[in-house]
């Protein structure tokens, strides 16, 4: 199903998913108890979210209705984690053409699962429920793969294609509709304590096995080449890559795709 990139508000986005789920339900009956359970039973795009990423934990120590209490509870009181969410489906639809739907995405895609399961933790993060956010984003890492760490500050438009092997830490900043794929690091160099971790400005595409290094910045809008070591700043608009990294190419200073930024509005 094609979807336009003029619907304006999470209550659109939220009927756009419900429809697929029906789709599927008629062409599948097999998930039909799926899609039910993970979609249609429910009447907002916050309460299916809190209860996929229950489903997604799978951890038998803590009952599903606890965690779903939790997540429901902490979704609601941060209404910027829901549009986030659907502006990250929108750039896995948008940019992964393995995804052809977004009720495909949310019920399979793991970094999907693993990027909101951050946005949850980070928001106990910094209401200083320390302890929680940690156990949280262990219990994803062991689950969906992605480790990232809940104080790392993440932006919305973001794919991380496939998740396997993605480690984000502490003191990391990924800015908008940034493109992460498998087997990236972005990490500190081991030796200094405090901000140490890369800075991902927005647009920009890190290739697989990339290891960014260090408390450096990576400019808007440029591209990591697969297997890249990258230990110093990377400029705007432009590719590096290689062990250390360089720059192999420069990019026209034109106006990026905006994309999921002009997909969605806040609703009042």
């Amino acid at each position: 199903m094609a979807h336009d990139r003029q619907k304006r508000t999470l209550g659109e986005f939220w009927s756009v998913l419900r429809e697929e789920a029906e789709i599927v339900v008629r062409s599948e009956p097999f998930l039909a108890p799926v899609l039910q359970n993970a979609v249609l039973r429910w009447n907002a795009f916050s309460d299916a979210l809190a209860r996929r990423l229950c489903d997604a934990l799978g951890c038998h120590e803590v009952a599903r209705d606890t965690y779903g209490a939790l997540f429901s509870d902490t979704i609601k009181a941060d209404p910027t984690i829901s549009t986030a969410a659907a502006q990250d489906l929108f750039a896995i639809y948008s940019g992964d053409p393995a995804s052809l739907t977004f009720v495909q995405a949310f019920l399979s895609h793991k970094a999907f699962h693993a990027v909101q399961m951050h946005r949850i933790a980070h928001r106990l993060w910094l209401d200083d429920r320390r302890e929680l956010a940690l156990w949280l984003m262990n219990r994803a890492s062991m689950t969906l793969g992605p480790d990232i760490h809940p104080a790392a500050r993440l932006g919305v438009g973001l794919m991380l294609d496939h998740g396997a092997g993605i480690v984000i830490g502490e003191t990391a900043v990924v800015e908008d509709h940034v493109t992460i794929l498998q087997n990236v690091t972005l990490g500190g160099t081991g030796k200094i304590r405090g901000d140490r971790h890369p800075k991902v400005r927005q647009g920009v595409m890190i290739g697989a096995g990339a290891k960014i290094i260090g408390n450096i910045e990576i400019g808007a809008f440029s591209k990591v080449g697969a297997g890249s070591v990258v230990l110093k700043d990377v400029p705007a608009r432009c590719t590096v890559a290689g062990v250390p990294a360089r720059v192999v190419r420069l990019h026209p200073q034109s106006t990026p795709d905006a994309g999921t930024a002009r997909y969605f509005q806040t609703e009042h």
